[in-house]
């Protein structure tokens, strides 16, 4: 594939990414309004054990599989397309039928234990998605392998937009019908059963339609099947617990927040999780622009050019605190009224600006961890992920009792500033980089004073004007104001240089004359 080709590509895959992760967060909104927050607690105290399940079935795949046919084509060894397709194909449906038989039949226990009854059926209707996800994965993964991730990437959209449209209409029919929570709860969830389906349908079409379908003259045999799949799993596995960060520690949430909680899981865990959400969005723009710095990172190193993966290094932590900082502090000024705006009343914003903070060391410790995958520490990354699982776990049940949820986001908090900090002494000792301190400094003091400067207002007018819609207009406002206030500071600061800003889509226009 040609250069303009191959960057077009991965401006697709980078937009449809974004559009997807930010159209799954988003969602979330409208269901707590329809649904409810009994539904909206259960649906949170869900999606976690699903994600795991997902990401351990899935993650991997692509990421092996575009290696392999990669290496293969590269080569010229046509017939190993072939069976790297088919092992894999098989590798993901065995994954699917097991992970799909284990959710679903410990979806009792599992409601029982960490939750209550209400939430077996959403337990059990989510687990059949496990079926299609991980087939659906070797798809993604063939095409990436040419090179091609337009199928990927329009792949991922219809996913979000068709589990996102059915989810919030199932919701409004059966709250209409008024169907009780649980039957609720399980209706809402075959959202993300249509989504991977339609998926599905889609890469299978295009497949069927595409001139990279693999075809070999010699036969496929249980010895190549072992021997790739050996293969695949080799590369798979570390990357997918290295992607599970955020869903691991979400999953720990669901296992030991509802039962350290003095009062109604369903109401407590749905205040709780109105942060988790906030904080995804959050994250998700940061990490959308930060990682695809990690492909070059990888990319110098293989060719030897420590200085170029160091320079790369550096301007990724820089991007992270030029986008990250701004991020956190303003939703901390805002919580009230985002708070209200978003989910029709101010309860749970003390856990919530907390949650907030965390959302600084969440985008770092994914960047970090993304570093650690890039220079060839995977493994290591996925230590790392697992002690801090152990730790959230242990911080949760103790957090939890002493000051309900507020605990546990501070919890949270500890344990993604741990997570970083671990990663970049790690990342130090592999690959010694050089640390530029003005960015921080500067991003740190711009963002207190742009916090300061659309929070106070509130403060004063808190009480007098308390409407949901005067709190969506307040929020409506003061965003643009901040981010123009922010700007300014870090560009008086010098806290961001040419090349960096260039690398914001639609910054380095706006900001070319000013710049120069």
């Amino acid at each position: 594939m040609s250069t303009p080709s191959f960057v077009k590509s991965a401006l697709i895959i980078t937009m449809a990414t974004l559009v997807s992760k930010v159209l799954g967060s988003v969602f979330l909104i409208p269901l707590q309004n329809i649904a409810g927050d009994e539904v909206f607690g259960i649906f949170r105290f869900v999606y976690p054990f699903y994600m795991v399940a997902l990401i351990l079935s899935v993650a991997g795949i692509p990421i092996a599989i575009s290696k392999l046919i990669s290496e293969a084509r590269a080569e010229g060894h046509s017939s190993s397309v072939r069976d790297i397709f088919a092992t894999a194909s098989i590798l993901a449906l065995a994954f699917g039928v097991v992970t799909f038989s284990l959710m679903f039949s410990l979806s009792g226990p599992f409601a029982k234990w960490f939750w209550n009854d209400t939430a077996q059926l959403s337990l059990a209707v989510v687990s059949v998605t496990l079926l299609v996800a991980p087939y659906m994965a070797v798809y993604r993964g063939f095409f990436q392998g040419f090179d091609d991730m337009r199928p990927t990437a329009f792949s991922q959209m219809f996913e979000q937009f068709v589990r996102a449209g059915v989810t919030l209409i199932a919701a409004y029919v059966f709250v209409q019908l008024g169907t009780d929570v649980s039957t609720l709860a399980g209706y809402v969830m075959t959202g993300s059963i249509a989504g991977v389906v339609v998926s599905l349908f889609y890469l299978r079409w295009t497949w069927i339609r595409s001139p990279f379908r693999p075809h070999a003259e010699e036969p496929y045999t249980v010895a190549r099947f072992l021997s790739w799949s050996k293969r695949i799993l080799s590369l798979s596995l570390p990357v997918a617990v290295g992607t599970l960060t955020m869903a691991l520690l979400n999953l720990v949430d669901s296992m030991t927040i509802p039962n350290a909680l003095d009062g109604d899981p369903s109401i407590l865990y749905s205040l709780y999780g109105r942060g988790v959400t906030l904080v995804q969005i959050a994250t998700v723009f940061s990490s959308a622009i930060i990682l695809p710095l990690i492909p070059r990172i990888t990319r110098a190193l293989t060719t030897n050019n420590d200085g170029e993966a160091k320079l790369f290094v550096t301007r990724s932590l820089n991007m992270a605190h030029l986008i990250s900082w701004p991020a956190a502090v303003g939703l901390v000024a805002l919580v009230v009224p985002v708070n209200i705006a978003l989910f029709k009343d101010a309860s749970g914003s003390e856990a919530i600006a907390l949650l907030s903070v965390s959302s600084l060391f969440t985008s770092f410790s994914v960047l970090t961890t993304g570093i650690l995958q890039g220079i060839g520490r995977a493994r290591m990354a996925a230590y790392i992920i697992i002690g801090a699982v152990l730790i959230k776990a242990m911080l949760n049940m103790w957090l939890t009792q002493t000051a309900s949820i507020s605990g546990a986001a501070i919890a949270t908090i500890i344990v993604y500033a741990l997570i970083w900090l671990v990663n970049v002494w790690l990342s130090q000792r592999t690959l010694p980089y050089s640390v530029q301190w003005r960015t921080p400094i500067v991003c740190f003091i711009a963002s207190v004073i742009m916090g300061a400067f659309i929070g106070t207002p509130w403060l004063l007018i808190d009480g007098l004007v308390s409407s949901r819609g005067s709190a969506l207009l307040y929020v409506i406002i003061a965003i643009p104001v901040g981010a123009l206030l922010y700007a300014a500071l870090v560009l008086f600061g010098r806290g961001v240089n040419r090349d960096e800003l260039q690398m914001i889509p639609g910054a380095s226009r706006f900001f070319k004359k000013t710049l120069h």
